[in-house]
């Protein structure tokens, strides 16, 4: 989780991702942080998130986008 909260706060460094749970939904992130999130995502944790995935649900706080991850890698 660590490690994702880094990739978030440089898109961001104003942002709490810690408890902020509306990410897509108040446009904190948009869909070219979203692009640069998945391109980091791949590098650093070797996950590729299909584009069925690509939904707000999954990136609208970073508990779920981590959630998505771990699920990501044990499909694996």
């Amino acid at each position: 989780m660590e490690t994702l909260i880094e990739i978030l706060q440089e898109l961001h460094p104003e942002v709490d991702f810690r408890t902020c749970h509306t990410l897509v939904e108040d446009k904190i992130i948009d869909s070219f942080d979203i692009v640069s999130l998945v391109a980091e995502i791949h590098s650093e944790f070797d996950v590729v998130i299909p584009p069925e995935e690509i939904i707000p649900e999954n990136f609208n706080s970073a508990e779920a986008l981590y959630r998505l991850i771990q699920r990501l890698e044990e499909e694996d």
